[in-house]
């Protein structure tokens, strides 16, 4: 049987940089390992697949893979799979159109807002599902050093320390001292599992992060790593800026109001990537965040399966 598939290159405006997806329009009947098959034949940080919502008010129900195992939540699947979804029903019209949509993931409803434009990439952005949650876990500072390939005065600026924080995918949060710091990491994935603990009963992920970026613009710049999820350098990590929402507020005590924040990462793969993360404080709380980011398609085909 012949399955729509397209693939989109994520958090970018151009094609060939951001974070590539490949999502399948027809994943209906498919099986969970037909499904983890699929995504280690793509190969890519996440592979997703749309079926039929549950309720059936919301626009379809999607899982989403790694080469490795399946996640509840993503965030470029879900920017790229809330555009793929729109472009396939509204792509041809003329004149822009906004609506939202209502993805269902094993994580829960996820409610995105999506804005096409002729000639344009198109742009998603999603109400993040949880608020992000730290959970205290000691920490080696050192290890965590080594396993990066840096020394541990690299580890943590102005009050910034490693933690572990989840938005429904839990990450450590590394902080490090700068861009030079970020450019000469190098990750060794047998030390991370050597150091680092397991929470949720998965290999925490490495996101590791420094204010400014090379774009004038970005507040950070990350790089995420992950040999749990069979991903060795990710371009672009929306779960991760999730997780990061509630740090950011911690660390920086942010004062009531809106606060928006541009993440860039994928910059030493040569994938630049720009994450928008929108934080609205209320009361000393983070009251509503979201996260958003341009897709294009790169391709589209059939799998015969």
């Amino acid at each position: 049987m012949p399955r729509r598939y397209c693939v989109y290159d994520v958090f970018t405006n151009r094609a060939l940089a951001g974070n590539p997806l490949a999502v399948v329009l027809d994943g209906e009947g498919l099986s969970d390992q037909a499904m983890q098959s699929i995504a280690t034949e793509m190969n890519l940080s996440e592979t997703v697949f749309v079926q039929p919502p549950v309720n059936p008010g919301h626009t379809a129900r999607i899982r989403i893979f790694t080469p490795a195992r399946e996640l509840p939540f993503a965030g470029h699947p879900t920017v790229g799979t809330a555009v793929a979804l729109a472009e396939t029903t509204n792509g041809d019209r003329d004149a822009g159109v906004d609506f939202v949509s209502v993805l269902e993931e094993n994580v829960g409803p996820v409610r995105c807002a999506v804005r096409l434009k002729r000639g344009e990439a198109g742009f998603a952005e999603f109400d993040l599902p949880r608020k992000s949650v730290r959970t205290d876990l000691p920490l080696d500072r050192q290890g965590i050093a080594d396993a990066l390939g840096l020394k541990a005065s690299d580890i943590g600026f102005e009050n910034h320390l490693p933690s572990v924080w989840s938005a429904g995918v839990p990450f450590l949060l590394v902080p490090i001292h700068d861009l030079r710091a970020a450019e000469r990491l190098e990750f060794d994935p047998q030390y991370w599992e050597r150091t680092v603990p397991f929470v949720d009963g998965h290999l925490a992920s490495a996101y590791v992060y420094c204010r400014g970026g090379v774009h004038h613009s970005a507040r950070f710049h990350a790089r995420m790593f992950s040999p749990d999820m069979g991903i060795s350098e990710d371009p672009a990590t929306g779960a991760a800026v999730a997780a990061l929402s509630g740090a950011i507020h911690h660390f920086d005590g942010l004062p009531d109001g809106h606060h928006a924040v541009l993440v860039e990462q994928g910059m030493e793969m040569g994938r630049p990537s720009y994450i928008h993360l929108h934080m609205d404080v209320e009361e000393g709380t983070i009251a509503t965040a979201r996260i958003g980011g341009e897709a294009v398609r790169l391709a589209s085909g059939e799998l015969y399966l």
